[in-house]
């Protein structure tokens, strides 16, 4: 008995209305949860960052006492001997305890923030390969791959600077100004406080008006590399069409904008920069100006000069840094949301929560009523009914443009249906995993791309883990391995970008043995011989036959001389099929599969449809 599973239609993915700009703190709360998972290493290292902060600010004050005791009287001689020795080992060992531990903070969490950033970009390489089709044919891979490179390294950003910069300046402030406001006069801490609330909201006012510059500049940079990663890919397009100036200058067009947004950027840098310059010497001027006075008139010994001195330097040298630290964490933060906003991006074919493996008896296959579109405006197929009994071959031909690879796709699930379903063994496609469903079937696709790998791992990325012998065993019966075998470094050759390195026939071939090596249950050829030459198609298409024997296989074709074994062909037009049967039933009927017949065989080019 036929199950049936009521799952709605899915039309085509509509354009989606742009998402609401996040907020930086909805940033920061999506990320806390990977650094979580080692809080123990966050609450360690922010014990040795206040041990740190707490040596720091001790030196100023050790400074003090070193500089008051070389004012003893001349008739003191021992004492001027050992209170300055004890004090100067104190503070190198105050120096050392900072550096200390300083590092070990480092040491400590360096686990947390690489551990961070790996499960990020693990999860966002995953989520990109679980998403559609219709994605990747969309995106560009340049600037994708671009906002992944700038997401990994915000990560690494954002929690260096929080936690080693924003955080520590924090704790050294409180800890300046409390020691200002006991031990001296409120002005002290007055002025100090002053500067850094003029200090801080000078920086974020103007890193805010730079922060639209550096979108703009990012944006402009991930144009910029997607169009030199698109040319280099398609290089020998470029020779062909003789085009190396074209692109040269379409890549310059994009490097003039890049260095005109850069120089935007750097001019608005400058400003903050001098602006935050001014208020600091500002700041340091009042301040010694005070002490100076507190000297001057016996309220304050040279020591306590030396040390507010030492206090505005140690203060200020991190906040010299802030502007920066400000526009790297805003910068990291845009980045960050970036690679979030492409993990949040809809997989538009997801399985069914709790969706069971496909469990294969006989691997018949059944389209039923199947309907679908790329675009809502231009209909593929149109309520397409047929069927692949378990081990029996079925074929597919007609011209261009009919529909024949959206079957493969469609029956692979990289996409769902408008309409109708695709049963395996009477289990909708939609119902069961998507891992399950495409182990059972292996394709040889018309167009073969290869990894920048070498032969043997191209091939064995069909069954990873294969051993060398069923490499070498799946090169066989694809009629690759003398190929192969005649090379200097044999299976170890090194195919090139995209298998550049390898003749079209070569490609298939290698293409044809890693699906062999895989043995599905169901087979798909799709234009599998398209690139081979007679001697060698007749070959291989014997180890089809001999591999497809028990198997189910759907065969997509050009040549129909490959296809007159089938038991059934079906010829398609314009997304419906207009003839089925067998070939000497069809070539009887006189339609357009005689035609087409008749046109090859003669070596007449097929008409356009």
């Amino acid at each position: 008995m036929r199950t049936s599973l009521s799952t709605p239609a899915v039309s085509p993915e509509p354009a989606a209305a742009p998402a609401p700009p996040r907020s930086d703190w909805a940033t920061i709360a999506k990320l806390l949860p990977y650094l979580w998972r080692y809080r123990w290493r966050v609450g360690l290292a922010l014990g040795f960052m206040l041990g740190a902060k707490l040596s720091n600010v001790g030196v100023p004050l050790l400074l003090k006492q070193l500089v008051d005791s070389l004012s003893l009287k001349p008739g003191d001689p021992q004492a001027l001997l050992v209170l300055p020795l004890g004090l100067l080992l104190a503070y190198g060992a105050l120096r050392l305890m900072t550096s200390l531990f300083t590092e070990l903070r480092e040491l400590i969490f360096a686990k947390a923030t690489e551990g961070t950033a790996r499960s990020i970009s693990l999860q966002v390489f995953r989520h990109l390969h679980d998403l559609s089709l219709r994605f990747h044919l969309e995106r560009q891979t340049g600037g994708m791959t671009r906002d992944i490179e700038r997401g990994t390294r915000a990560v690494h950003s954002l929690i260096s600077y929080s936690l080693y910069s924003i955080v520590p300046t924090l704790i050294e402030v409180t800890l300046v100004l409390g020691l200002l406001a006991v031990k001296y006069d409120i002005w002290f801490a007055g002025i100090t406080i002053a500067a850094l609330v003029l200090y801080v909201s000078f920086t974020v006012l103007v890193t805010e008006w730079r922060t639209k510059f550096r979108k703009q500049l990012n944006e402009l940079d991930s144009v910029a590399h997607s169009k030199a990663i698109d040319s280099l890919l398609n290089y020998e397009t470029v020779k062909y069409f003789n085009n190396e100036d074209f692109e040269s200058r379409r890549y310059d067009e994009s490097l003039e904008k890049l260095r005109r947004a850069q120089l935007k950027s750097q001019s608005t840098l400058s400003l903050l920069n001098t602006g935050q310059q001014l208020i600091i010497a500002t700041a340091l001027v009042a301040m010694l100006w005070r002490a100076t006075q507190g000297v001057v008139s016996g309220t304050m010994t040279l020591g306590d000069l030396v040390m507010v001195n030492a206090f505005m330097i140690q203060l200020y040298i991190p906040l010299n840094f802030l502007g920066v630290i400000y526009r790297e964490i805003k910068q990291s933060l845009t980045d960050l949301d970036k690679m979030f906003t492409l993990l949040e991006r809809d997989r538009e074919v997801a399985d069914a929560p709790g969706a069971p493996e496909l469990r294969i008896v006989g691997a018949a296959v059944r389209f039923e009523n199947v309907s679908f579109a790329y675009e809502a405006a231009r209909p593929i197929l149109k309520n397409l009914s047929f069927e692949i009994p378990a081990g029996k071959k079925v074929a597919v031909v007609g011209p261009s443009g009919s529909g024949k690879s959206t079957l493969a796709r469609l029956l692979y699930r990289f996409y769902d249906l408008d309409a109708g379903r695709i049963l395996i063994d009477d289990q909708d496609v939609r119902g069961v995993s998507q891992g399950s469903l495409r182990r059972a079937i292996g394709i040889v696709p018309q167009d073969t791309v290869l990894f920048n790998d070498t032969v043997a791992y191209n091939i064995a990325y069909g069954r990873p883990g294969a051993s060398r012998e069923e490499v070498e065993g799946a090169a066989r019966a694809a009629h690759i391995h003398d190929f192969i075998a005649a090379t200097p470094k044999g299976y170890e050759t090194m195919v090139g970008e995209r298998g550049l390195k390898l003749s079209g026939g070569e490609k298939q071939r290698v293409a044809i043995a890693r699906t062999l090596l895989k043995n599905p249950p169901i087979l798909i050829f799709d234009e599998a011989t398209s690139a081979l030459d007679s001697r060698n198609e007749r070959a291989i298409q014997a180890e089809l036959e001999a591999v497809g024997q028990n198997k189910t296989v759907l065969v997509i074709a050009h040549r129909l001389s490959t296809v007159v074994d089938a038991h059934e062909i079906l010829v398609m037009e314009q997304g419906v099929i207009i003839e089925r049967g067998h070939h000497e039933d069809l070539l009887a009927r006189g339609g357009r599969y005689a035609q087409m017949w008749r046109l090859q065989q003669s070596g007449a080019a097929e008409p356009p449809a």
